[in-house]
């Protein structure tokens, strides 16, 4: 059987990378779970009550643990429109100062509107991806500037973003950690399986950077 998840696919041979495979695999429930259900209503009621009882308080667990990843989420999404809030602040403070790249202002006002747009794991990566490459055009800017850095109001912007950085970080490992229980204990047998199969849950995919992340990662920075 080939691998459902296969991050070292489609590499050169020169090297390889790996990476957040964005698939779903849903849960399928095995004939040896059906047979084991059948099996204990056949030999005794009490057996298979006890099954589905058993069933019943999964299938609750479960509904709690998705609302804990929607938790976990929405909390990125918080930090990610405070980050845009700071983002627009601190673009205001430079066209005013300088002649700011409009197409920054322009793009600012896009993710400012829009960054809850979206529960769709894939995109929420992108835009959190996105908002760095502004603040990177920021910092750029300022860098042309050096006076502008001694600016209060700037440099609280520029901790703030810091700041809401490290929180994001600290959100999707939180996030991740819950994906991955989710992932870890969807397929488990039997009773896990037979729930999640009948809901028709599948996996989620873990928060994770974009290639153009990625690629700057490798760069040299001193």
């Amino acid at each position: 059987m080939a691998n459902q998840l296969d991050e070292m696919n489609d590499q050169p041979s020169s090297g390889r990378d790996v990476k957040v495979i964005a698939k779903k695999i849903p849960v399928v429930e095995q004939k040896g779970t059906k047979v084991l259900r059948i099996a204990l209503w056949c030999m005794l009621v009490i057996p298979g009550v006890i099954f589905q009882l058993v069933a019943i308080k999964r299938r609750t667990y479960f509904s709690k643990l998705e609302q804990r990843i929607q938790a976990a989420a929405s909390t990125i999404d918080n930090y990610m429109e405070n980050r845009v809030t700071i983002l627009k602040n601190a673009a205001k403070l430079l066209d005013k100062a300088i002649d700011l790249d409009k197409d920054v202002m322009t793009k600012v006002a896009a993710y400012r509107s829009g960054v809850r747009s979206s529960d769709n794991d894939a995109i929420r990566s992108e835009t959190n991806a996105n908002i760095d490459k502004l603040f990177g055009q920021i910092n750029v800017a300022l860098e042309r500037y050096p006076d502008l850095k001694a600016h209060d109001a700037i440099v609280k912007c520029l901790d703030q973003n810091a700041y809401l950085q490290k929180e994001i970080t600290a959100a999707r490992d939180l996030y991740n950690d819950t994906v991955l229980k989710w992932n870890t204990e969807i397929f488990s047998w039997p009773v896990n399986e037979y729930v999640c199969a009948k809901a028709g849950y599948t996996t989620r995919i873990p928060f994770s950077t974009t290639d153009a992340i990625r690629e700057e990662a490798r760069g040299t920075f001193f």
